[in-house]
């Protein structure tokens, strides 16, 4: 059971949903899974993670060709083409490294959005909370070895392929359920502080 949002912009955008989110889920409960997916869509959350990845692909090809290719890394002290080829590679996999943090911890930035703008479209946060607790168990039930293929696109889901337990949140595309679920409930009662 799963959901994401994909497409260049808002035209060109689609939101798939998978049939055990359907059979899953209230119909209230898939209100909010579809206002939390239209919202990264209106935040233009898949350009914005695919330019912020530019980076660390790049740096990612440097490092994945100088292995496949055997680039000499080293060399003699006068050979100035090993130490350039060895800055580039230095430098390539310091940005990697840097990258892989920064594109994480704004992914889970973007989902803390996505779940705001849910919790305005539907005026319910309790009911993507619920959606996100219903799809969060089902996730876990699921063995790990069917899933190996949709770790690349994990950021797009709304509850990633692999459970909480299997990864630190640092390592993590999305917050963990706890943090998402006392979001929902700061904004639930920011909500009804408005309407009193």
């Amino acid at each position: 059971p799963n959901a994401f949002a994909t497409g260049r912009n808002e035209k060109n955008a689609v939101v798939a949903v998978t049939t055990g989110l359907m059979r899953r889920l209230e119909h209230m409960e898939m209100e909010g899974v579809l206002a939390h997916e239209l919202s990264h869509i209106r935040n233009r959350d898949m350009v914005v993670m695919t330019l912020a990845s530019f980076f660390a692909a790049v740096a990612s090809f440097i490092i994945q060709q100088s292995f496949f290719l055997g680039i000499s890394i080293g060399g003699d002290r006068d050979n100035r083409e090993g130490n350039a080829t060895l800055l580039v590679y230095l430098a390539s996999l310091v940005v990697w490294v840097v990258s892989y943090f920064l594109i994480r911890a704004l992914s889970r930035y973007r989902e803390y959005a996505a779940d705001r703008g849910a919790a305005y479209l539907t005026g319910a946060p309790s009911h993507l909370a619920s959606a996100l607790l219903k799809i969060s168990g089902a996730m876990d039930r699921i063995p790990e070895e069917d899933l190996r293929q949709t770790q690349a696109v994990n950021a797009f889901f709304i509850i990633p392929a692999f459970g909480a337990n299997s990864m630190f949140e640092l390592f993590s595309t999305h917050p963990s359920l706890e943090k998402r679920l006392d979001h929902l409930k700061r904004l639930e009662l920011e909500m009804e502080g408005r309407a009193a």
